[in-house]
Parts: structure tokens; sequence; C-alpha cells
């Protein structure tokens, strides 16, 4: 098969993801895509992700293993994606330093005991779409998906309240594909300041929070670290803590309501008893996840694939995500949104080294947000037909503008 063809060049503003991911699919298992202006292979099949996230030849350090990483630094408006110093970015040893650093601080300890601060938030923010009159329209990605990821990671990491709509705004930048290389390199900067802020806070009155711990921990001495994380590694440690644990949570609460909404009949499976909301949440997960394609990787040697093609060493490799999860040879029927599936396994949280420190808090926020609002609004419906909610406008985030939801028919 001949290694040079023209790019599937990504649509920024995702305005049709599904088709967009068959397209993918189709090239193979794996697709040469544009994504705003850098080339790279789209891996879609979910044996061949899993085997790439798990071996030593794909690295996610541009700096080491990236001929393009210079350019995209200065040009790329995901530069930022690329860019950071933390353990999202690294490999090897470097790697395995900064996840020793930073796993405590999410260890299963410190989760368990977020449980009620998760309970109480959701509380408070259905208390407050209870004063929304019987027939009233609720905006609930701004009033209840957006909020709950915001307080409790705010929680964690000692963001004082005043500030967390701050965070929010920049954070959505991150994720904005749609930005010129200025308006991001805009949006960095301002965030940057905001996080330095936050450190400067923490180190003068330090608490019993996440930059607290990350400011004071040290990595095991064995041998590969033993120093504290460098300036640089905080704040960009800090910045994944807030991209990884806000934006996706958003989107996965958004996206399992609306599903539910649409889909009765799986509402039904739950208040019968035939499914859980974990499983639920695991199908969503699946179904619609957080994040659609995550940049990006690189070849550290040559990768000779299955039909005849070759990732050449140096080049860049995006994992898409949301593709993968619906491959026809993963998962029966795989478009169809259904939580008495016997398997939901996905990739929504990464695979291998790389997996999501943040699995647990994301799952106990679904998991909580989801009962506690069907519980509270059990005749909830969509304000308008579920083909008139828009996509956000990103290759990365994977959720809707808006999403009005009638909490209770008029007559009631």
């Amino acid at each position: 098969m001949t290694q040079h063809v023209a790019p599937i060049v990504l649509d920024p503003a995702a305005r049709d993801a599904d088709a967009e991911h068959r397209l993918l699919r189709a090239q193979g298992a794996v697709a040469r895509v544009d994504i705003l202006g850098v080339e790279a292979w789209s891996v879609t099949d979910p044996a061949l992700l899993k085997e790439l996230l798990t071996g030593q030849d794909v690295s996610k350090d541009g700096r080491r293993h990236w001929p393009g990483y210079d350019e995209a630094v200065r040009t790329w408006p995901l530069a930022l994606w690329v860019a950071a110093m933390n353990m999202f970015t690294a490999y090897g040893g470097d790697h395995r330093r900064l996840r020793r650093i930073v796993a405590p601080a999410l260890s299963a300890r410190r989760t368990a005991a977020l449980e009620p601060v998760v309970q109480g938030v959701v509380d408070g923010l259905l208390d407050g779409l209870e004063t929304t009159p019987a027939g009233g329209v609720a905006e609930l990605r701004e009033r209840f998906a957006y909020p709950l990821p915001i307080a409790v990671i705010g929680h964690l990491m000692g963001v004082p309240e005043d500030r967390g709509a701050d965070f929010r705004g920049l954070v959505d930048g991150v994720f904005d594909t749609m930005l010129t290389p200025e308006e991001a390199a805009g949006n960095n900067q301002r965030l940057y300041a905001m996080l330095d802020d936050l450190i400067a806070d923490r180190r003068a009155h330090p608490g019993d929070d996440l930059t607290s711990a990350l400011i004071a921990m040290r990595a095991d001495e064995d041998g590969e670290g033993g120093a504290a994380l460098s300036e640089g590694e905080l704040r960009d440690t800090l910045l994944l803590m807030i991209n990884a644990g806000y934006e996706t949570t958003v989107n996965l609460v958004d996206q399992a309501i609306t599903t539910l909404l649409t889909h009765p009949g799986q509402l039904a499976h739950v208040r019968s008893g035939r499914a859980t909301w974990a499983d639920v949440v695991e199908e969503t997960l699946r179904h619609e996840p957080p994040v659609k394609h995550l940049p990006l990787r690189y070849a550290v040697a040559d990768i000779p694939l299955p039909d005849g093609r070759t990732i050449l060493k140096g080049e860049a490799i995006l994992a898409s995500y949301a593709a993968a999860n619906r491959h026809p040879d993963w998962h029966p029927d795989p478009d169809a949104f259904d939580v008495t599936r016997l398997t939901k396994e996905h990739l929504a949280f990464g695979h291998g080294i790389h997996f999501c420190l943040g699995a647990a808090l994301a799952r106990l926020e679904g998991v909580t947000a989801l009962r506690s609002f069907f519980d509270r609004f059990p005749d909830a419906e969509l304000a308008v037909p579920a083909d008139r909610l828009e996509p956000m406008a990103s290759l990365i985030s994977n959720g809707h503008r808006s999403l009005p939801v009638r909490l209770r028919p008029a007559a009631a």
C-alpha cells in the first residue's frame, strides 16, 4: 500500500464527528490526517492503539522525538498539548518519576475521601435547579455539568472559590480548536499566570490540597529521581490536573444525560435494576468519550503496520479514542448505546502507562451526578429535539454547546 497519500483534513469544528470517524476507520488501522496543519497518523484500530500505547516505540516527548516540535510550538494552535512539561508529555524514566510524584495525590484514599464533597456539590447544584418552575427550561451544561467538576477540582487543588470561573474560561480555550495561534498563545499565557498565582498562594498558605502536596512531595529515592518537581513541572502538572479533571467530566455528565433522555429504554434498565449507574458511566465513556482525539505521540523507531505501511521514526501519532471505541471488530453493534452490554471496554481514559490517574474520581463524579439528578427529576426531558443539540466546536472535546432540559412537565 502506498505511503504517500493526501491526508484527511480533520474538521476543526467537528460538525459531524461520527461520519469523520467512519471515514478514518475506512482507511484501515491508521489514516494519514491533517490536524490544524500538522500531519499525523490517526490510529483507530483498538488493538493496534493499545499496542502502541504500551510499547516503547512510541513516545509523548516531542522535544526528544518529534522533528516538527520547534515549528509546532511557534505556530500550532495546540502547542500547549505538546509543550507542557508534565507526565502527559514525558517518556521513559522521566514519566516514571513524574507519575510516582503525582500518584499519591490521586490515591484511592484521597479519592474516597472526596465522596461526601462530590455529593454535597451535586446536592447544592440540584437545589439550585429546583427553583426552575414547572415547564421551565434549565441549561444543564451551564448549571450542572460545568460547576460540578469546577467545584471538585477546585476543592482538590485548593483553588479559591472566586477563581473557579476564571479557570473555566481559560481551560475552555485549551480545548478550543477554532482559536488562531495568537489567540491560543494569549490564552495559555493568562492560564499560566493564574497557575503561578495559585502556587504562590499555596506556598504562603499550605493546606490539605493537591497543590500543597505537590509542592512538598518528593520522588522515591530509587536512582531515577528523588528531586522535587521543577517549577516548570509543578505548574504544568497542575495544568494537567485541571485540564484532565474538568472538561472531561463536564462532557461525561453532558453526554450521559443527553443519551439517557433520548433513549428512555436505557434509563428504564437502570430504574428496574437491570443495569447500574456505573454501567451508564462506562457505556457513555465507550459510546461518547469525553475526548475524541488526543494529541500527540511520536514514533521512536520505524513501526511496520500489518498492511505494509510504516509509521516512520519521528512521525506524529494521534490517538483517536472515539473512533477506536466504536470499531466494529471490538464491540457488536458499536454505534448502539446499550447499558446492558456485558463488555463495555473502552479507551476513554487511555491505556497502559499513561492511563488516567483521575479515572476513579471521574467515575465517582459521573455516578453521583447521574443517580442524584434522575432521583430528583425523574420526569426530565430534552427541551429541543436531539438533532438540534449542537456539538462543541472542537476536535478534542466531545460535548454539546448547551443542554436545555425541561426538568418537570408543566402539568406537574
